[in-house]
């Protein structure tokens, strides 16, 4: 007797977007070259598509099958919010995009020091002093690869680059 586990929170809906995705997918590389022959260009994409849908559908149909999950405190949303987009995550998220906008303005180096070391933060590390030390050293390995062994030139910022030592640059 095999017992199904319970419905994640949002997974019924996930699982229809995929079988949507993937229809739309079949259709993409059907038009690619309408299954003239088997070695036609589209004939791949159209087994991968077709093969995704398949397996889209079974899934979907287990989703549908599958009891929703038992905790009745809280609501879908609730649940959905907790199990898959936790706050160490979301945080995480908002700081690749503050690094990436930072990077521009700020320069490598600041932007991606001030990145690792809150990074480090979120992630649970509590030790600030040895943050401040680990995120410098890494830093450092990492500018002098890039410049020695790559020479890639890492952007000086818009807001800092004038005041950046020549060397840095």
């Amino acid at each position: 007797m095999s017992t199904n586990p319970p419905r994640m929170p949002g997974e019924l809906s996930f699982m229809a977007l995929v079988v949507v995705f993937s229809a739309f997918m079949l259709w993409s590389s059907f038009r690619i070259s309408k299954f003239d022959s088997i070695s036609s260009p589209g004939v791949f994409p159209m087994l991968c598509a077709g093969l995704m849908l398949v397996t889209g559908l079974m899934s979907l149909r287990q989703a549908w099958k599958a009891s929703p999950s038992a905790d009745t405190h809280r609501t879908v949303f609730q649940q959905f919010v907790i199990q898959l987009a936790p706050l160490k995550l979301v945080l995480f998220v908002a700081l690749i995009v503050g690094y990436m906008l930072a990077l521009e303005v700020t320069g490598f180096l600041f932007s991606s020091y001030a990145f690792l070391l809150m990074s480090m933060q979120v992630l649970g590390s509590k030790k600030i002093v040895v943050n401040l030390w680990v995120s410098a050293l890494v830093l450092f390995c990492i500018f002098i690869v890039f410049r020695t062994a790559f020479s890639v030139v890492l952007p000086a910022g818009s807001l800092l680059g004038p005041y950046t030592p020549e060397f840095l640059k």
